[in-house]
This record gives structure tokens, sequence and C-alpha cells, in this order.
């Protein structure tokens, strides 16, 4: 059997990933943010004040990723966890001033990667792509 990554979607989709990473790595990096919690921010910026299996339920994270992801975000000033006011095993999220400051740059950052990502996709291409990756994952979502 011969494999060839040229035409493999698996391979191909990991290559994209890593560029699109590296490409946001580069730039959110002066806010003192990594790529990794990314993800979260975009959820505590839409919606502040979520619980840790919220965060896990709605970004597809394993829980131990996001423990983990939460921790160096609270070292770094961008969370605040505060008891949960029904549940004492619980904590909510909460993002700190610092996290708000950085949000309108940050997202300027990933619509730079995006934009240079696509920048030879026509318009209706663009559409095209976004619409089949996304029904690619809801078919992953369907097991």
């Amino acid at each position: 059997m011969e494999f060839d990554h040229n035409t493999s979607a698996g391979y191909l989709i990991n290559h994209v990933a890593r560029l699109f990473f590296e490409g946001l790595r580069k730039r959110i990096e002066p806010f003192g943010i990594v790529p990794g919690q990314f993800p979260a921010l975009l959820a505590l910026w839409q919606k502040d004040g979520q619980t840790q299996k919220e965060l896990v339920e709605k970004l597809d994270i394993e829980q131990a990723t996001m423990a983990n992801t939460l921790n160096r975000m609270e070292r770094d000033g961008l969370i605040l966890r505060k008891d949960h006011p029904t549940d004492g095993r619980a904590k909510i999220i909460w993002l700190t001033p610092k996290a708000n400051s950085i949000r309108d740059d940050a997202y300027r950052a990933a619509s730079t990667v995006n934009e240079m990502a696509l920048a030879d996709l026509s318009p209706d291409e663009r559409k095209q792509f976004i619409d089949t990756m996304q029904r690619v994952i809801r078919t992953f979502h369907k097991d």
C-alpha cells in the first residue's frame, strides 16, 4: 500500500493547523498569550464567568489540558477563579482586566492570520472552504 501525504486530508489539515498555529503565535506573543490559551480566551470573551466544565464541553478539549491551560492563564494574570455560588467543588472562571485589554488586538491578530491564509481564495472559495470544514467537524461529532 502506498500513502501520498499530498492527497491525505488528515495530513493536509494537520499541516494547515500547524501553519495557522505558528502565524497566530507570532502575532499574539507580544500580548502575553499563546495559541493554546486562545480558545479559552475566545470563549470567555464571548461569555465571561464560566466553569471549567463548561469550557471543556464548549471547546471539546480534554479536562487535563484545560486544567493546565487555566493554571497557566491564572499564573499569567489572565483569569481569576472564584467560588461557584451553589457548587462547592466548582470555580467560576473570570477574565481579568489584563485579558480584556488585549481582546481587540488578539482578534485583529487572528483576523490577520485568516486573511493571509485565505488571500488566494475568492470570496466564494472562502465560503466553500469554511462550509466544508464545518461539515467535516460535524461528521466527526456524529460519533
